[in-house]
C-alpha cells in the first residue's frame, strides 16, 4: 500500500537541506505532483542524492542559498537541524512563507494512528519500549522519526491497522501547524539546545507543540513529577494521562515502590523489571501508559519489562549533543559485530575503531562503509584500518592515543545529524582490561564534551 497526499495546500515547495529526510520529502512531493526545488548549502554537485533527485526531474541547487528561490515557492519544508537564523529562512519569515518540517506531511497522508514521544531525555528508550510492547502483543507498529526512520516515508507505506511510534525532537516539533498524534508523550523538560532555540521558553514551547492540535479524543501522557511538564500540560485540550514514580494517581500510571499501576490496576512488580534507574522508571511508566491506552495486554507488557535492559556497550545510545548522536558499541570486538553496527545507521557516520591486532585485515567491512564520512583510529590496528579508509575513499582519517582525543576529534569532524559510533572491530586488550572499560571511557569522554 502506498498513500498519496490529500488536500495538500501548497503547489510549489522549497525543500531546504537534503540528507535523508530532505531527499525522502522531495521524492514524496514529486510523486504527488507537487513542484519541488531542493536546496542544500554543503552538498556537492556529484552527491548521490543530488543525482538521484535530478534523474526524477527535480530541480536541485547546491552550494548557496539564492534568495530568488523564495519568489517561486509557496512553502518551505526544512531539515529539522537547519536553524531559523539561516538567511533563506529569515527572508521567508519576512515574506510570510510557511516554514514546515517533514512530520507535517503525516496528516496529509491520512495517517491517524500515531504515538509521538518527546522530552529532553529518555525518548529513545521510551520509544523502543512501546515498540517492543506492540511487537510482543502482535499489534502492528512502525518506528519512525528521530530514531532514524524518516516519518513521512514510513507514513506513506502504512496501512490503517498499523500504529506509527515516532520519536520527535524539538527541531521537528518547532514547525508543527497541523500534525497531531493520537497519543502524545512528554517525558521531561530540561534546558537543552539553547544554541538553536536561544531561550528555555522557546525550547519548551517547541516541545509543547506535540499536543497543540490535540482534541479531547486524543491523549497526552505526561510526567506529573516534572513541574515544567505539568505546567505545560495544563494548557492541553487532550485527555490527560499523568504518570508518577512519587505519588498515586487515579487517572494515570504510578509506582508505589513495589508495583506499577495503571488507573488502579496492578500491572507488574518493580522487582521483575530488568531496566534499572529512576529515569528509566519514568520511561517505563510512560510506555505502560501508552500500551494500556492502546489495548496492549499485561502479559505483553510484562514480557518486555522483564527482558528489556537497554544493553550496555551494544549499540548503546549515549546521548545527543547539538544534533550529533553518540553510540557506544564497545562490545563489537570483531568485524561481524562492527558490520552489524554500521548497517544499523543510514545517517553520515564517524567511526571510532581500533584495538588489539589479531592478524586479520578489515576488507570485509568495505561494503558496509558507504555512510562512513570519517574515521578516528587508535590502538595496534590503526594502520590496517587506515588501509580500509583508503579502499573506501574516506579522506578524513585521524590517529589518536586516548579516548578523550578520539571523542574530541570525532566531534570536531561532525555536523548536526551525524552519528558518532564507537564500534572498534577489535578486542580492547592492547589499551584496556575489558571492552566494558573501553566503553565506559568512551561514555565518560562524551559526557565531558
Amino acid at each position: 500500500m502506498m498513500r498519496n497526499l490529500r488536500n495538500f495546500p501548497f503547489n510549489k515547495v522549497l525543500v531546504l537541506g537534503l540528507a535523508k529526510s530532505g531527499t525522502a520529502v522531495s521524492k514524496l512531493l514529486n510523486k504527488n505532483g507537487i513542484s519541488v526545488v531542493a536546496n542544500d548549502l554543503k552538498t556537492s554537485e556529484d552527491d548521490g542524492n543530488v543525482q538521484d533527485l535530478r534523474s526524477l526531474g527535480i530541480d536541485v541547487i547546491v552550494g548557496d542559498h539564492p534568495l530568488e528561490l523564495l519568489d517561486e515557492v509557496d512553502a518551505i519544508i526544512k531539515n529539522p537541524g537547519i536553524p531559523y537564523t539561516n538567511v533563506l529562512l529569515e527572508h521567508a519569515v519576512e515574506r510570510n512563507v510557511p516554514i514546515l518540517t517533514e512530520i507535517e506531511l503525516i496528516p496529509y497522508l491520512g495517517v491517524e494512528q500515531v504515538v509521538g514521544i518527546t522530552g529532553s531525555n529518555g525518548k529513545t528508550t521510551t520509544t523502543m519500549l512501546i515498540y517492543e510492547m506492540f511487537k510482543v502483543a502482535n499489534a502492528k507498529a512502525r518506528l519512525a522519526g528521530n530514531i532514524g526512520h524518516v516519518a513521512s516515508e514510513v507514513a506513506e507505506q502504512m496501512d490503517d491497522e498499523t500504529t506509527m511510534i515516532t520519536e520527535l525532537s524539538s527541531f521537528q516539533l518547532l514547525g508543527v501547524e497541523t500534525f497531531t498524534p493520537k497519543i502524545a508523550v512528554l517525558l521531561n523538560l530540561f534546558e537543552a539546545h539553547l544554541d538553536y532555540h536561544e531561550t528555555v521558553e522557546n525550547y519548551q514551547n517547541a516541545k509543547a507543540n506535540i499536543f497543540k492540535n490535540q482534541t479531547s479524543e486524543e491523549y497526552l501522557v505526561y510526567n506529573a513529577d516534572d513541574e515544567r511538564v505539568t505546567l505545560r500540560a495544563m494548557s492541553a485540550n487532550s485527555t490527560l494521562v499523568p504518570f508518577s514514580r512519587k505519588t498515586s494517581i487515579e487517572n494515570g500510571t504510578y509506582c508505589d515502590g513495589k508495583f506499577i499501576y495503571f488507573r488502579g490496576e496492578k500491572v507488574i512488580s518493580v522487582d521483575e523489571i530488568a531496566l534499572v534507574g529512576e529515569h528509566n522508571l519514568e520511561n517505563i511508566l510512560a510506555a505502560v501508559s501508552v500500551a494500556k491506552l492502546e489495548g496492549i495486554d499485561n502479559q505483553a507488557i510484562e514480557t518486555v519489562l522483564k527482558s528489556f535492559s537497554g544493553v550496555s556497550h551494544r549499540l548503546q545510545f549515549v546521548k545527543e549533543l547539538n544534533g550529533r548522536l553518540f553510540y557506544n558499541d564497545s562490545k563489537a570486538t570483531n568485524i561481524l559485530a562492527t558490520s552489524k553496527a554500521l548497517s544499523a545507521f543510514k545517517q553520515p557516520t564517524i567511526l571510532l575503531a581500533g584495538g588489539l591486532d589479531r592478524g586479520n585485515e578489515f576488507d570485509e567491512l568495505v561494503p558496509l562503509m558507504s555512510n562512513v564520512k570519517a574515521m578516528v583510529l587508535f590502538g595496534e590496528t590503526s594502520v590496517k584500518l587506515k588501509k580500509l579508509a583508503d579502499m573506501c575513499g574516506i579522506d578524513q582519517v585521524k590517529f589518536v592515543d586516548t579516548m578523550d582525543d578520539a571523542v574530541n576529534e570525532a566531534y570536531r569532524l561532525s555536523l548536526r545529524d551525524d552519528v558518532i559510533l564507537l564500534s572498534p572491530a577489535c578486542a580492547s586488550w592492547d589499551q584496556y582490561k575489558t571492552f566494558e572499560e573501553r566503553g565506559n571511557m568512551f561514555m565518560e569522554s562524551v559526557h565531558k564534551l
